[in-house]
């Protein structure tokens, strides 16, 4: 059985740090407005595998740490939940959803009609790219 909810920021944390900064203490993946974020968290068999964040200002809406846990990677569960958040956006008329996705994911945001910008930053040594999606 499967199902995508909202969760707290704090349910969030363990897969963040597990799959994101697992040699960084905990502290480095909580986000400083992450009270102010809509959680999702995807469950199977009740057991939490991926999770994201969605914070909207302005009408536009910005997705960040997106994870899912590694024994569950490459089997469609966290596209579902990446299309579920898709859906919410479209349905709440927001003009646009964007990330700071890893250079190495391209490709996969590039699925979801996700489109690069010109913006590229590097952060804690990894490259990244802003894509976006125009509603």
């Amino acid at each position: 059985m499967k199902r995508i909810v909202q969760i707290t920021s704090e349910e969030t944390l363990s897969i963040r740090h597990k799959v994101m900064w697992p040699n960084k203490p905990i502290d480095y993946v909580q986000l400083p407005n992450d009270f102010e974020g809509r959680h999702f968290g995807y469950f199977k068999n009740d057991i939490l595998i991926s999770v994201i964040s969605l914070f909207v200002e302005n009408n536009e809406a910005q997705f960040r740490k997106f994870a899912t846990l590694k024994e569950y990677q490459g089997k469609g569960f966290g596209s579902e939940l990446l299309n579920e958040l898709m859906r919410i956006s479209a349905k709440e008329q927001l003009s646009k959803i964007w990330c700071n996705a890893r250079i190495n994911k391209i490709d996969y945001y590039s699925k979801f009609g996700m489109k690069e910008t010109n913006n590229q930053f590097i952060k804690g040594g990894i490259s990244y790219v802003i894509m976006e999606r125009i509603f």
